[in-house]
């Protein structure tokens, strides 16, 4: 097990310099959009076992984005399906960027993710635990596993991953930026999470991608959160808190001088509201990527430490949109939509 103790961060040699990513920024449109995960699954990991991967499903979710305007959603990408079955995951993950851009979507794709809500610490390939009502994500699972994270025995597969997946798409306009790591060291993992964050980002620099390369900055004073500020094209972050707190941290990340990408807020019990934070990233011109789109399996409208017996939320935590009794689709608070809709297309103007 590596330890604090052996680890240290280090600039990378091969970041792209303040003006390539500043180029880059211009080019885009304001990024505002959203983490997809499809109602059907209660994980990444069930989101592309082939019994799930649903491309109707898929396409009905993202027509809802398409009408709101979004451009952007962000997705892990499970080490434990593209190892059982390399081939068909690319191909899976093809589709998925074909349908995303015919609903005008391009992709941020993600490849480790530390985070555990439940009892999953080591996914496994193949049927994913059914939903336990009230339990906020019971069925969540990190990639590639703290188990394998730490283990560097398991680090050759997982850079043939990386790279398997970034050369197939380095050059791939409907891929926006590569996420290699989302945050990274949580649910226990601190440190011990160094040593994989370092090798993801040098194996990204030897496939050279014409995207910028990222990992999110989520508020903790870390040699994670140390080395992310230094490796990174352009800046990504986590924030779930007032819109005070939120400027305050846009104010300190803009000092680093790089694009900001704000890849995960919206909790409303929290007062991080569309109302309020949306004008935010607006006129600070900081990407927004919400957490999520449609609520489902993941019961991510409960919060955090959510349990079976707890009384049900006054407000939802998280998403956008519900399926109703008929299986119809519906809007959790119409008004958010169309403050979404007025600030993409004002961003537009």
């Amino acid at each position: 097990m590596t330890t604090a103790t052996d680890t240290s961060p280090s600039m990378p040699s091969a970041r792209w310099s303040v003006e390539q990513a500043w180029s880059w920024c211009n080019d885009q449109p304001w990024l505002c959009g959203f983490n997809y995960v499809p109602a059907n699954s209660i994980s990444y990991t069930e989101m592309w076992m082939a019994y799930a991967f649903d491309e109707a499903l898929i396409d009905r979710e993202l027509a809802l984005a398409q009408t709101v305007g979004f451009n952007v959603l962000r997705v892990v990408l499970p080490f434990v399906v593209w190892e059982a079955e390399p081939e068909a995951f690319q191909h899976r993950f093809d589709t998925f960027l074909a349908i995303c851009a015919r609903h005008g979507l391009r992709v941020m794709p993600c490849f480790f993710d530390d985070c555990v809500f439940g009892a999953i610490s080591d996914p496994e390939f193949g049927q994913q635990p059914e939903v336990v009502a009230g339990w906020y994500a019971n069925g969540w699972t990190p990639s590639p596993g703290h188990t394998r994270v730490r283990d560097p025995q398991q680090r050759p597969r997982l850079e043939q991953y990386v790279k398997a997946i970034m050369a197939q798409h380095r050059t791939d306009a409907r891929v926006v930026c590569w996420d290699l790591y989302n945050e990274p060291g949580n649910s226990g993992m601190g440190d011990d999470t160094l040593p994989l964050l370092t090798d993801a980002f040098r194996w990204a620099q030897t496939i050279d991608p014409q995207q910028p390369i990222t990992s999110g900055y989520f508020g903790r004073d870390s040699n994670c959160n140390q080395f992310v500020l230094a490796a990174s094209d352009v800046i990504t972050f986590h924030n779930y808190d007032t819109p005070a707190e939120l400027r305050q941290q846009i104010a300190g990340l803009k000092t680093h001088g790089r694009p900001l990408i704000c890849t995960e807020w919206l909790n409303r019990p929290r007062a991080s509201t569309v109302a309020d934070c949306l004008p935010i990233f607006l006129e600070q011109r900081v990407g927004a990527i919400h957490w999520g789109l449609v609520n489902g399996r993941t019961q991510t409208h409960l919060p955090w430490g959510h349990r079976p017996g707890a009384a049900e939320p006054v407000l939802w935590q998280h998403d956008l949109y519900r399926v109703n009794s008929e299986g119809e689709y519906e809007v959790y608070d119409a008004q958010e939509i169309e403050q979404f809709q007025q600030a993409i297309q004002q961003a537009a103007a």
